[in-house]
């Protein structure tokens, strides 16, 4: 697993967050107090699962520092939908957190919901784990050319997997297949529920490849089970140094699973800096890396404008793909 070094602009960001809090919340500027009640940090998805249990971290190390409890509501079902749009659509007083998942840059593309990211006003990018692409340790394709060679001799007759229809995986390898010259229905895409049910079927024998993030395969590659083909990211992770970029194969394309937090778009700026600068500093602490680490998730930090940024890059990239997705 890949822990990114903190950019050091975040420690500018910091800084001037810092020191911004510290002239807004000044008793002579301001007559409230933030917080004035419990914080909620709404979460997308279910209990159990990856997002949920870094909310409940960020959540448990906010109630430590503001000393008002903040709890996690999960509030799952349209496809990330219905979480997605109650965190945007919450009372815009600073005390609901959203977190926001890389589905966000494809929802409203799909006509899941109407927000995007511009229904929020980002913090910070806390997490991101590129996909990956792995085969059975017997398997005939050593590399992705290989790979990408076998699904255009025999369209419609490979089988894949690594989530629902439509999906982050999938809609992951569909972008890659459009770089690659292939059609998204080259290969057999077989619907599950997730990674874990992918990965039985293709130990089983029932499908050629699944495509997921590194982390969740994490225990099949060190026990040498499957074998890692490429991954979509910009450099290869140092857990897995062996596995080869798509980049680096010829094929220009990467697909990050990121996770993010965010306010509402109109929270006054004096509380979305003082929001700022606890969810920074809880990012950026020796307990949140140590957290990552033993979740398996890598660490991709990105602070406020920046991570606007690449949300809207994000948001460009994934129509791209839509459109292609839907014509095809």
């Amino acid at each position: 697993m890949k822990l990114h070094p903190l950019p050091v602009c975040l420690y500018f960001v910091l800084a001037s967050v810092l020191t911004g809090c510290n002239k807004q919340t000044n008793p002579a500027n301001t007559s409230d107090t933030f917080p004035s009640k419990n914080l909620t940090i709404i979460c997308p998805w279910g209990a159990g699962g990856g997002t949920d249990r870094i909310s409940r971290f960020f959540a448990a190390k906010l109630k430590e520092r503001i000393g008002k409890n903040c709890v996690v509501v999960n509030r799952t079902g349209g496809s990330g939908g219905v979480g997605h749009k109650a965190g945007a659509d919450a009372k815009p007083d600073g005390h609901t957190i959203a977190m926001i998942t890389a589905e966000l840059s494809t929802m409203h593309q799909l006509g899941i919901t109407d927000i995007n990211y511009l229904s929020y006003q980002p913090i910070l990018q806390i997490n991101g784990d590129p996909a990956a692409i792995l085969v059975r340790k017997d398997s005939p394709y050593k590399t992705l050319t290989e790979f990408l060679a076998g699904v255009k001799n025999s369209p419609g007759s490979l089988k894949m997997s690594g989530t629902a229809s439509g999906g982050t995986w999938d809609l992951a390898r569909v972008g890659l297949f459009q770089k690659a010259g292939l059609n998204k229905d080259d290969i057999i895409w077989v619907p599950t529920k997730g990674s874990a049910e992918s990965l039985q079927m293709l130990l089983g024998g029932h499908l050629d490849a699944v495509c997921c993030s590194l982390p969740e395969v994490a225990l099949q590659l060190n026990a040498g089970e499957v074998r890692g083909i490429t991954v979509m990211a910009h450099q290869r992770d140092d857990a897995f140094p062996e596995i080869p970029t798509a980049l680096e194969q010829g094929v220009q394309w990467t697909s990050i699973g990121w996770r993010g937090l965010a306010t509402q778009r109109d929270v006054p700026e004096r509380i979305v800096n003082i929001l700022a600068r606890h969810l920074t500093e809880i990012a950026a602490s020796t307990e949140y890396r140590d957290f990552m680490s033993k979740q398996g998730f890598a660490i991709d930090i990105k602070v406020g404008v920046e991570f606007e940024t690449f949300l809207a890059k994000q948001d460009e990239q994934w129509k791209a793909v839509l459109e292609y997705y839907v014509k095809q």
